[in-house]
Order: C-alpha cells, then sequence, then structure tokens
C-alpha cells in the first residue's frame, strides 16, 4: 500500500467512526423544561410524563446476546430454590404456587410479544375510547412503553435472545392510563392505583412522575396520590416509583411518599445516570442506561430512562413477596435497601441505599426488619459505588468516539512509522550511490 493510499484509508476510517457515533448513539431520556418557581399563580401539577420513551420499530428483531444490566446477575443464583416469580408458601389469603402479580400503570402491555404472552393476566384502560363501540383492554400499546416496563419485570426465556425478565414466574396486570397522545392525569393514575389495589395487585409498579409547581404542594391532588399508596402499604401492596428523568434535584410524585420505593437510574459504573432526578426522596438506584426489553409484536430495543430502573427494582420485589408473602411492604422495601451495593454506610441523595443487587436481596436469609440500617463495616467483595452529581456511563457512542480515536491515533503512528522510514531508506540509497 502506497503512503498516499494509506492516508486516504487511515482518513476513512476517522470519518466511519465519527459518523458512527452519531448513528449509533442512544438517545438519552429528554430533559424537560423546569418548573416555574415563585408563581403567584394557585399551586398545580405538571401533567403526567412518561419517563422515557425511545425510538425503536414495532416488532423488532431478537437481540441475541444479554444485556449489560443481566450480565452483572448471576441467574441462576437469583432463581435458586423456584424464587421466580411465584409464591413458594401459602401467604395471606394462600397463593403457593400461583404467580405474584405485578400491576404496570403505563401506556398498555402488548402481549403479543412472544416473551410476553400469557403473561398479562388482566387488563385494563382508562383512557375513554377513540371511537363508539372501541374495546381497550390495556392490551393495546401503540407507544411501546409499557411493554419494555413489563419486558423487564417479567419477559420468559425464548430462544434467540439473552434478554429476560428478573421475574418471569410473575404475572402482569395491565392498567393503561397514558398513550402517545400525553392522555392520563393525577386523578387517572389515583384511579389505577386503586384499581390495581382492587384487582389483587402484590406488587404496584408506575414509571411515571408529576411534579408540583408554585409555591407551595398542599393541596388536594396531592393528599389524594398520597392516600392512595398509603392504602396499597397497608393491604400489603409493595409499590415502586421511578425518580423522573429531569436531571435535576428535587421531589417528585409518588416517588417522594415514605410508603414507596423511589428509583433512580444507575450507569455501568454503578453511578447515577446524568438524566436521573435526584434528592433525599430516593431510596435505591437501579440500572437505567442502554436497557433492553421487549417491544410490541415480537423482539427487543434499547431504550433508556429511570422508567427502566423502576420495574429492575420491581422484579426484585415481586421475587421477594414470592419468597416471604407475609413480610409487609416495609420490610421488601428494606431487604432491598440493605443488601444494595454501595461504598459508604448510609444513603445518599443520588443513589439512595445503593445500586439494588437482586441477588443478595433474594438469597440473603428469612429475617427481615422493617428499616435498613447503616453498615457497621463496608463488604470488599462488591463493585465500588461512588455517587457523583454527574456520573457518564460509557454508551454505545462512547465506544464509537473511543474506537475512532484509537484508529485516528494509530494511523497517525502508521503514517509517522512510513515516513521515518522512507527517510532511513532513501540515506541508505543514497551512501550505496555515493
Amino acid at each position: 500500500m502506497s503512503l498516499g493510499t494509506f492516508r486516504r484509508a487511515a482518513a476513512a476510517s476517522v470519518v466511519l467512526g465519527v459518523v458512527g457515533s452519531l448513528v449509533a448513539g442512544p438517545a438519552y431520556a429528554a430533559t424537560p423544561t423546569p418548573a416555574p418557581s415563585g408563581s403567584d399563580s394557585a399551586p398545580r401539577w405538571s401533567p403526567i410524563g412518561i419517563a422515557a420513551a425511545g425510538e425503536c420499530k414495532f416488532p423488532s428483531e431478537n437481540v441475541q446476546g444479554t444485556p449489560w444490566a443481566l450480565q452483572r446477575v448471576l441467574l441462576n443464583e437469583l432463581w435458586k430454590n423456584g424464587r421466580t416469580g411465584r409464591f413458594a408458601k401459602d401467604g395471606p389469603g394462600g397463593k403457593k404456587g400461583e404467580p405474584v402479580k405485578v400491576a404496570v400503570i403505563d401506556t398498555g402491555v402488548n402481549d403479543r410479544n412472544p416473551q410476553l404472552a400469557d403473561k398479562v393476566e388482566d387488563g385494563t384502560s382508562l383512557l375513554p375510547p377513540k371511537q363508539q363501540g372501541e374495546k381497550d383492554d390495556g392490551k393495546n400499546d401503540t407507544v411501546g412503553h409499557g411493554t419494555k416496563v413489563a419486558g423487564i419485570i417479567a419477559a420468559k426465556p425464548i430462544t434467540g435472545t439473552g434478554f429476560v425478565g428478573l421475574a418471569p414466574g410473575a404475572a402482569i396486570l395491565s392498567i393503561k392510563q397514558n398513550d402517545d397522545q400525553g392522555s392520563g392525569s393525577v386523578q387517572s393514575l389515583i384511579t389505577a392505583i386503586n384499581l390495581a389495589v382492587a384487582k389483587g395487585a402484590d406488587v404496584i409498579n408506575i414509571s411515571q412522575d408529576v411534579r408540583a409547581e408554585g409555591d407551595s404542594n398542599d393541596f388536594a391532588l396531592k393528599d389524594q396520590l398520597k392516600a392512595a399508596v398509603e392504602d396499597a402499604d397497608r393491604k400489603g401492596v409493595v409499590v415502586v416509583a421511578s425518580s423522573g428523568n429531569d436531571g435535576r434535584e428535587g421531589d417528585t410524585f409518588p416517588a417522594a411518599f415514605e410508603t414507596v420505593l423511589a428509583v433512580g437510574a444507575s450507569d455501568r459504573n454503578n453511578e447515577r445516570a446524568p438524566f436521573s432526578e435526584y434528592g433525599q426522596f430516593v431510596d435505591i438506584a437501579a440500572p437505567g442506561v442502554d436497557m433492553l426489553s421487549t417491544v410490541p409484536a415480537g423482539g427487543q430495543c434499547v431504550d433508556n430512562g429511570t422508567s427502566f430502573s423502576s420495574p429492575y427494582v420491581a422484579g426484585v420485589a415481586a421475587l421477594l413477596k414470592g419468597a416471604y408473602p407475609d413480610w409487609t411492604p416495609a420490610q421488601v422495601r428494606a431487604r432491598i435497601e440493605q443488601t444494595a451495593q454501595r461504598t459508604q454506610r448510609g444513603a445518599n441523595k443520588f443513589i439512595g441505599w445503593g445500586v439494588v443487587d437482586p441477588v443478595k436481596a433474594v438469597q440473603s436469609g428469612d429475617e427481615q426488619a422493617a428499616e435498613p440500617h447503616e453498615d457497621p463495616k463496608l463488604a470488599i467483595d462488591r463493585a465500588p459505588v461512588v455517587a457523583q452529581p454527574l456520573g457518564l456511563a460509557e454508551t454505545q457512542a462512547d465506544r464509537d468516539r473511543r474506537t475512532g480515536t484509537f484508529v485516528l491515533g494509530g494511523g497517525v503512528l502508521a503514517v509517522a512509522a512510513l515516513a521515518g522510514g522512507s527517510v532511513v531508506l532513501r540515506d541508505r540509497r543514497r551512501r550505496h550511490e555515493g
């Protein structure tokens, strides 16, 4: 290869690396416009917002590899002793052998995906029909958001993909209260929570959040929402909710209520993902970057957001409910918090008590207090957790850019070597000629 040809090839490689980083990089959860403060108007709620809605086609292809969020989990250990999301013994009402029921309050759950076939035990839509006579049973998901959430919780293993839900033995109760038009409200969220409890949910996942605008939070809808999650707690239902994707500090609801397990997003380094809402209300963090999950009609795709951290934790809660049906929601929350991976003794406002450790949560014994406590000493056999205001994961785009940098650097070194070799060869020829 001539020097000119090599230079052209190196330049082309760099261009391809740059283009690849632009095309392949995932879109992080959008950051909404900050809510106004000091407003003279009456306090009000911002509209219900879906925490993330990535773009992918429905159906999609099966992804053969195992996603990073599952590579760190020893699934054989997680599901040891049959703990896959079914009740191992009789609890209140006697449910031995039955699937734990997880309510997904979202955009619907499409069970035409083979990994969710026969998983949606019940479905309801709270949205008004778009035309007379139309029926929506909660299994029509035009957004794909609820289907992704359900997959992270309970997708069953199939040939052709390494993706599976954390609690594949669990059943899904789909309550549709939002769609691609932004329908849904705080009132419909309250109705959805009450309905989930009435239909026998054991765990409720809410991958949505609302924020109060104005100077005061003391108004009726907040009280009604709080009453709904507290009623669920009293009736033994574990409520898990995402912290939100504003990327700033501040309470969001229902996550900030005491009886709700508030979940922020972590990256591959166990740091807070840059979009994850943070504050003292955050109880736990879970993977939320480059999250692979099921989409309507078949296949999987990748998305980002606390939307997908919350069901990761809800899946662990389902495993604990199945293993310990007599535990209170407070005990389930405390076990998840107590066994989280962290490098400090207590909680912090970025990742709460740490990054969830599914295996340790499920396999740590039959006794659990109702409150987490600080570790007297830190375990040294776990991956370090560093809580920082902005923790950036290495996404595919980062890897592409890094590869492009290596190609460029290698090309420069190769060109320099060729140029130096040419000078040496020229001088040698001159000496021989002389």
